[in-house]
């Protein structure tokens, strides 16, 4: 199952909502809201999504997640003199699980230790990949009323050297 990476393209924007409506689908489904009112409040958001991210990260690499050379997912990763940061990771359901967003965090971690910078991300209190991020070793630096800000600052955490991209 090869992952590989293409740059986001203006045809993707359909994909990218289905990719984004996917992630919040737990979540919608305990509002109580017909299927209208989640469309509608699903749009609303992701466009305030690609709003926050286009004035907040304007310098990430957008790319497409590709398994098998279909669509998977997505990543947006900022890169400074100081820091990585992991803006956004997501991939579809069927990918999840699978050790894909393993590889690719743990590919993020060899890079960061390459280029001696720590590297950060903001995730959802509620999201699974919690779980992955603290058994990898990222320490909590910050909490918002939804969100932890989490950082990873190098090898302490005992995983083994091997990274690359591999399914647990």
């Amino acid at each position: 199952m090869p992952v590989t990476f293409r740059d986001v393209l203006p045809f993707d924007d359909a994909f990218l909502y289905k990719l984004y409506a996917t992630t919040r689908a737990e979540e919608m489904e305990m509002t109580g809201w017909n299927a209208v009112q989640r469309e509608a409040f699903l749009k609303m958001q992701f466009e305030a999504q690609r709003m926050h991210y286009a004035e907040h990260y304007s310098r990430a690499d957008h790319k497409i997640i590709l398994v098998d050379g279909k669509p998977a997912g997505r990543i947006m990763v900022e890169r400074s003199d100081k820091e990585i940061i992991g803006v956004d990771i997501a991939l579809l359901p069927e990918y999840r699980s699978g050790g894909i967003g393993s590889a690719i965090i743990k590919d993020l971690l060899d890079e960061a230790v390459r280029e001696g910078k720590p590297f950060k991300i903001q995730v959802e209190k509620f999201n699974r990949a919690l779980r992955l991020y603290m058994r990898l070793g990222f320490s909590l630096t910050g909490e918002s009323a939804t969100h932890y800000q989490m950082e990873w600052k190098g090898r302490e955490d005992g995983r083994d050297e091997g990274g690359g991209m591999r399914d647990e």
